[in-house]
């Protein structure tokens, strides 16, 4: 049973040279643990479910997958109540970088592959040394670098998105831009189910959205970013962005689940794409949702977007209409903005359902670099798409007064209207 190979304690481990993965692993009372995490450290680097006459010690020793660490939860010392008939792990194993090198799509194979079937292990986190970070780019412009285009130094953006999310033509999809951003919107955006379309071409799209961002610059002097899904296969993505670049874009967006995190690097890294990138969350429930298996929300939605180039990252507002929990919400949103080597810090973008009662709690809990995204609340706000947008300007506004919420929105005839709609959860 034991094998100094494969388990072994934490300072052991070569943690510059090593990816370390978190799981969390249910099993029944008979099960034992040892022979079921060997049986992943096996599947998951250099062994299999039978000895092979190929394996080698010389290789086992350079690419053999380390556990590290094991805790059951909770933490028993003596034998277990019979009536303690499941148990929870968390498990921490080391794989060699070499084994995958220095990009996403083997990483994520090696962390959580073919185990990822099994049904009852969840990989819950990933810890990268500074060896592997300093070998990706990250996002070209950040926090720091969209503030900067926008000419916006401190507070938090307003996204508008377009609804309904088809059947718009260009030159209607871009009048929605046209009042939102009158209104003080910073950011459009595509809605995800919208790329090219017999009645909505992308490259009209940015044209007809590049004409209304200025004549709203013309009349305010506030530059505005629209951004045009290029999603589709991966092989037609770069050539999108630059069909894009070229009739005008200011920003690209991408699906970036259902295209791949190296396709979004793709993007990223490519040095004719100077513009920056929305990764939109769709698909990743299908990830992250189901607590027993998946990947942390923080991985699928944070740390790794981030690492492939992202710079605005859509994510779930635990007060709208996803079940999120806000606990994950906070954990997703610090793995975007938190020190990662030299990766700039990128924006939350929570939406979702988003009102203006909300805006006082997400001011809150993430401060002033997050990006308000919303799309009915602007779009069918009871005074029109102007009033909606300016309804969230003006709910930001009134809480950096410092005033108590509702009694400041009683100045602001736009956002009053929206608080008598939807509420407050100030």
């Amino acid at each position: 049973m034991f094998d100094p190979l494969a388990f072994t304690i934490p300072e052991a481990i070569d943690y510059p040279n090593s990816l370390v993965a978190s799981y969390l692993l249910q099993t029944s009372a008979q099960e034992n643990i040892f022979s079921t995490v060997k049986l992943i450290l096996d599947t998951q680097s250099c062994g299999t479910w039978v000895q092979v006459s190929d394996s080698t010690q010389e290789i086992r020793e350079r690419h053999a997958a380390k556990l590290l660490a094991l805790w059951e939860v909770p933490d028993f010392e003596n034998v277990p109540p019979e009536s303690v008939n499941i148990h929870q792990w968390i498990f921490q194993v080391a794989y060699p970088i070499h084994n995958f090198g220095f990009q996403l799509p083997l990483m994520l194979t090696t962390a959580y592959g073919e185990v990822s079937a099994w049904g009852n292990l969840r990989l819950i986190d990933l810890h990268f040394p500074e060896n592997y970070v300093r070998q990706f780019k990250g996002p070209k412009f950040g926090i720091a670098g969209v503030r900067e285009l926008l000419n916006v130094p401190e507070r938090p953006l307003v996204l508008s998105i377009t609804k309904p999310p088809l059947g718009l033509t260009p030159d209607e999809s871009a009048q929605q831009q046209y009042l939102s951003t009158l209104g003080g919107a910073d950011l459009v955006k595509d809605d995800e189910l919208l790329f090219s379309h017999p009645w909505s071409d992308f490259i009209e799209r940015v044209k007809k959205h590049r004409q209304a961002a200025q004549r709203v610059f013309d009349q305010t002097g506030q530059p505005t970013l629209y951004f045009v899904n290029i999603t589709d296969r991966p092989d037609r993505l770069v050539e999108n962005a630059y069909r894009a670049i070229d009739a005008g874009a200011s920003g690209l967006m991408v699906n970036y689940l259902t295209v791949g995190y190296s396709s979004l690097s793709m993007l990223a890294d490519d040095p004719q794409i100077n513009l920056p990138i929305l990764a939109h969350l769709n698909f990743s429930g299908a990830l992250y949702a189901c607590p027993r298996t998946g990947v942390s929300s923080h991985l699928v939605l944070g740390k790794i977007p981030r690492l492939a180039g992202a710079d605005v990252v859509v994510i779930p507002s635990p007060y709208g209409k996803f079940p999120f929990q806000v606990s994950k919400y906070l954990r997703v949103a610090q793995a975007l903005t938190s020190q990662l080597y030299q990766i700039k810090p990128i924006w939350p973008s929570p939406g979702g359902g988003v009102h203006p009662g909300m805006v006082p709690r997400h001011i809150q809990e993430l401060g002033l670099d997050f990006i308000i995204s919303a799309g009915g609340a602007i779009q069918g706000h009871p005074m029109g798409p102007t009033a909606g947008a300016r309804a969230f300007r003006q709910a930001i506004e009134a809480v950096q007064s410092g005033s108590p919420f509702e009694l400041a929105a009683e100045d602001f005839p736009e956002l009053k209207s929206a608080l008598e709609t939807w509420g407050s959860i100030s």
